[in-house]
């Protein structure tokens, strides 16, 4: 007879036991349903800030219609988006949780921070100059945000648990498109310092050092992500894409130049972090053959946005006083002059699950 076979032999009770106890320890270290990611963490600017400029005193803010039209209850959160954002996709992609929830959120909960939350602030970026201006949240004040809130983890969950989420839990780093769109491209100041191949070694450098400061604070699994194709927003088509309305070449090359210099730094800088994950992640093809064959993926309009004129409006600009919207915003790739709307964000956070999270 198969020793296996039977339920009272000594091995089978043996083995019982030891996917019973292995069972608990999986509980108890906080792993989720996909038993592999306990929480997502946020650094970053306005494509994934779900709500922390909400009470600054800032233009670069979104807690009013019609923004969040199309989300639950159609409530305007602080996402600069009609409804969810790529974090909120990749979240629930996951398997950790549906939304990704603002840090400076008043309802925030423990648990929230425990299984992950955005640090991000609309118009931040590496330059420190960028958010100075903007009246954003430097990056370097939402790491220290980080720091708290694992203070926060710890007292609440025990310091076990608190360095398993840090170890196991991912870390995105969403930065840059303010820094040329929003500084370098349109006030004089850094052009009149640094020529734009200088400009960008310096924001390299500044996302590495942010990158080291996570895994001080313990994260290991680091995912950056590159660039869009900054000169086809639409926000960039008007300003500076004459009347036919084309994406600013020089802007999309600095866009491809950054994702270069970025993607060779965080190679180099993974062989020095032992036992940490730095990925950098590929996101201007996506969206740049969404916005040049938008029927390819279900859309008719990536020109313009969805709010106002599509052209100009953005964060304040894009309002219900002043601003009507498109009857369907499913139908732009856009949904203000700057931001993609909740269904081109879902089907970049598709694509990215599966690419980098199969």
């Amino acid at each position: 007879m198969d020793i296996l076979s039977s339920s009272t032999s000594p091995l089978f009770v043996l083995l019982q036991l030891v996917l019973l106890i292995t069972s608990d320890i999986l509980s108890a270290e906080g792993k989720t349903a996909n038993g592999k990611i306990p929480a997502i963490y946020v650094i970053g600017d306005s494509i994934v800030d779900s709500g922390n400029n909400n009470d600054l005193i800032t233009l670069v803010k979104c807690n009013f219609p019609p923004y969040g039209k199309d989300f639950k209850g159609h409530k305007p959160t602080g996402r600069f988006c009609n409804g969810k954002i790529g974090t909120d996709y990749i979240a629930s992609g996951l398997g950790v949780k549906e939304l990704l929830p603002a840090y400076l959120d008043p309802n925030v909960q423990i648990q929230d921070l425990i299984t992950g939350v955005s640090f991000a602030s609309g118009g931040s970026g590496f330059d420190d100059f960028t958010p100075q201006f903007l009246r954003a949240i430097p990056l370097g004040q939402q790491v220290e945000f980080l720091k708290e809130c694992f203070g926060k983890v710890e007292r609440a969950a025990g310091r076990e648990r608190a360095d398993y989420i840090k170890s196991n839990g991912f870390f995105f780093v969403v930065a840059g498109s303010n820094d040329l769109v929003n500084n370098y491209f349109a006030l004089p100041t850094r052009r009149a310092q640094m020529p734009l191949d200088q400009y960008l070694h310096t924001l390299v450098q500044k996302a590495s050092n942010i990158v080291q400061k996570l895994y001080k604070i313990g994260g290991r699994r680091i995912y950056v992500l590159g660039l869009p194709p900054l000169g086809c927003v639409p926000i960039q088509r008007t300003l500076r894409g004459g009347a036919a309305r084309k994406c600013v070449e020089e802007v999309n090359q600095a866009s491809i130049a950054f994702n270069a210099k970025l993607s060779t730094q965080l190679h180099s800088l993974a062989l020095t972090l032992p036992n940490a994950t730095v990925i950098y992640v590929e996101i201007f093809d996506i969206l740049l053959d969404m916005i040049q064959n938008p029927s390819r993926y279900g859309f008719e309009e990536s020109r313009y946005g969805c709010c106002g004129t599509g052209g100009l409006e953005t964060a304040v600009l894009c309002n219900s006083v002043t601003s009507s919207t498109c009857r369907d915003a499913s139908k732009y790739v856009f949904w203000d002059s700057f931001h993609p709307t909740e269904r081109a964000s879902s089907i970049l956070a598709s694509q990215l699950l599966h690419k980098y999270f199969p």
